[in-house]
């Protein structure tokens, strides 16, 4: 099994493709896992590769408790790579062809209430570095909406603090998000009183102790470091924030395409689910307020 042919894929997908660099590690992760289990059955070639090869081991996930998510991102992967070899002429049919991926069911999104945000936002003591970079950092997340990648790839030439205003910046790609006055306050109060004295590099925003760029483990351990301490009974993480914010905004009458624009998302319907989620609230406070025995 020719590890070129995959050498030559990796470099396609990261050159050619369009992902963002969480699908990209996925999908890179994805097939390296395929080719273990097609070396652990006896397969040698891509060319041995048939339809019950990819059944099988999408069925071997499924056993192992892999989450429907997951086993059709797996089989997208899958896909992406032998269309690759289809094109490349090392294969004469793509395997994958007509297979359908599992029916992954839409589970609603977790939120945090106004009072939960407020009390999640007040928990970082800005009195020291770790306190006022946490702070800035969970403003910023509240009031942007941002990917957890998107936030810790932050640079210092991404914010225009005189324009309150923030550029994501993703392949070839970017869009720019007003930063809300909070937000603004807790980062020039980071930035003023302590990134600048820890590191003079204009490159990350967003510091360890060491003066490196923030890690998505240490941003997500932050997060629940301070639910833990704001005793908030839920599971948060930095997609919950940026779900919380995505319905506030509707909630409070922002247009459906503004949101999608903010968060980037590239089809309208991911976006629709936060506007269900806000109109259903409103429907069940005007039930409660008008039925006589609600």
């Amino acid at each position: 099994m020719s590890e070129k042919i995959v050498g030559d894929y990796l470099e396609y997908i990261k050159n050619e493709k369009k992902l963002t660099e969480n699908t990209l590690e996925a999908y890179i992760r994805d097939i390296m896992q395929f080719k273990e289990y097609l070396q652990e059955n006896k397969i040698t070639s891509f060319k041995e590769t048939t339809k019950t090869t990819v059944i099988t081991y999408l069925m071997s996930l499924q056993k192992k408790g892999k989450s429907t998510s997951t086993i059709s991102r797996n089989l997208a992967s899958i896909r992406c790579f032998f269309q690759f070899l289809l094109s490349k002429r090392i294969i004469d049919e793509d395997p994958t062809m007509n297979l359908k991926s599992p029916k992954c069911e839409k589970k609603i999104p977790s939120i945090l209430t106004i009072d939960e945000v407020n009390l999640l936002l007040s928990q970082p003591n800005p009195k020291d570095f770790k306190g006022a970079r946490d702070k800035a950092m969970l403003e910023l997340l509240y009031a942007t909406g941002l990917r957890v990648s998107e936030i810790i790839s932050l640079n210092m030439d991404d914010v225009q603090l005189d324009a309150s205003l923030l550029i994501v910046r993703e392949n070839e790609n970017y869009r720019v998000i007003p930063i809300g006055r909070e937000a603004l306050k807790a980062l020039k109060y980071y930035i003023t009183n302590y990134r600048a004295n820890i590191c003079n590099d204009k490159e990350p925003l967003f510091l360890n102790y060491s003066g490196k760029r923030l890690t998505r483990q240490g941003f997500w351990k932050i997060i629940k470091q301070y639910t833990k301490r704001a005793n908030i009974n839920k599971d948060i993480t930095p997609q919950t924030l940026r779900h919380s914010f995505a319905v506030h905004l509707i909630e409070n009458g922002a247009d459906i395409r503004t949101v999608k624009e903010i968060l980037g998302h590239s089809d309208i319907s991911t976006t629709q689910i936060y506007s269900y989620m806000a109109n259903n609230k409103e429907l069940r406070e005007i039930y409660n307020n008008s039925h006589p025995r609600a």
